[in-house]
């Protein structure tokens, strides 16, 4: 006989719940942790881009190590070449990325601009578009947010690309440590 699927979520909830309440002291700990690690970012926004950057020229060297290991003896794989133009290409970058985190940086703030811009105008249009709906105007109020920081990134690079991505990721790290740590502290409480 099959579980209804509201009585299988249920259970699965529960199960969510208690294993949050078993080990609620790591996920506190967790929570802590993170907070730190996004403090440390925002008090060193400028450290924590670098790693941002060189976290990623690692990744894309290791994963296009092993894209070209796994190719070895493949050469009758359709698309092999393209494969292994992918494999060296990420190497590549990932070796830049390793020499040059500049350039990173500029990179990926440039990428972040162009989404913020886009992201931006997309909520504006998507605000006016439900204006008689209630509360519209935080969706307006959102993508203008959006426009401004991209025009405020744009006007401030190169400058603002040695801490932006830092000062993301300290938000990014505390907002989520203080969500764990507040669920944590709160289920020991049920």
């Amino acid at each position: 006989m099959a579980i209804p699927l509201e009585a299988a979520a249920a259970a699965m909830r529960e199960a969510m719940r208690e294993t949050v309440k078993k080990y609620s002291l790591w996920y506190l700990l967790q929570g802590v942790l993170l907070i730190v690690a996004g403090v440390l970012a925002l008090v060193y926004p400028i450290i924590a881009s670098v790693a941002i950057i060189t976290l990623l020229g690692w990744i894309l060297i290791i994963t296009g190590v092993l894209q070209g290991i796994s190719l070895i003896g493949a050469r009758d794989v359709p698309h092999y070449w393209l494969s292994l133009i992918s494999a060296v290409l990420a190497i590549v970058i990932g070796l830049l990325l390793l020499r040059q985190p500049d350039s990173g940086l500029l990179i990926m703030t440039v990428l972040l601009i162009v989404y913020f811009m886009v992201e931006g105008i997309s909520k504006v249009i998507f605000a006016l578009t439900i204006k008689p709906f209630p509360n519209w105007g935080w969706v307006l109020g959102s993508g203008l947010v959006g426009i401004l920081l991209a025009v405020y990134l744009w006007a401030n690079m190169p400058v603002s690309s040695e801490w932006v991505l830092g000062v993301l990721l300290g938000i990014l790290l505390v907002s989520e440590g203080v969500a764990l740590a507040y669920l944590a502290w709160k289920v020991r409480e049920l």
